[in-house]
């Protein structure tokens, strides 16, 4: 008898993904690993961005598939200013994880227990329309997915309240371009 293992799911992406870290975190975008902003300091890319980036960005089409870290808690899904449509999740009651510029069209909502490696969104739309309030919009005036320049995953990390650089939390060999 063999053991096999079969990820329908997650074709064409690095397997490597699949394996917790050594802090016991997966990848959340398996497949993309192109850091196209870094966690602290940085120059604000769009108006409404941060110059201290609090979490860390990785380059993907819209609709690539996303995965939760750890298991946990999902506890909060909506719009949330310049991180646009969010998904946060949180393995404890000190720590959350929150995956930036996401989908609208939500697979998960608040409440539900999630495993880690399952399927909780997508990678959203640069575009949006029809969000009362949303104060982000490109050079055209177009209404973005909050402060925003293309499409990704804005990946935060906070610990205790602290945001941390999300970076520590995975030992993965990460490339600057797909």
């Amino acid at each position: 008898f063999i053991p096999c293992f079969f990820f329908p799911l997650f074709m064409n992406s690095d397997v490597s993904s699949f394996f917790p870290s050594s802090a016991g975190y997966v990848w959340p975008i398996p497949g993309y690993t192109s850091i196209t902003s870094f966690f602290g300091k940085r120059v604000s890319p769009t108006a409404g961005a941060s110059s201290f980036h609090k979490g860390i960005d990785i380059g993907a089409p819209e609709n690539t598939q996303l995965i939760a870290t750890v298991s946990g808690t999902i506890t909060y899904t909506g719009f949330l200013g310049g991180g646009g449509y969010t998904i946060t999740l949180s393995p404890d009651e000190n720590t959350k994880i929150t995956y930036c510029h996401v989908s609208p069209n939500f697979i998960v909502k608040k409440g539900d227990n999630v495993l880690q490696g399952q399927l909780i969104g997508f990678v959203g739309p640069m575009y949006i329309d029809n969000v009362p309030g949303n104060q982000y919009h490109d050079a055209s005036g177009r209404p973005t997915n909050g402060a925003m320049t293309g499409t990704h995953l804005h990946l935060g990390v906070r610990i205790n309240e602290e945001y941390v650089d999300p970076l520590s939390l995975f030992e993965t060999n990460l490339s600057s371009s797909d």
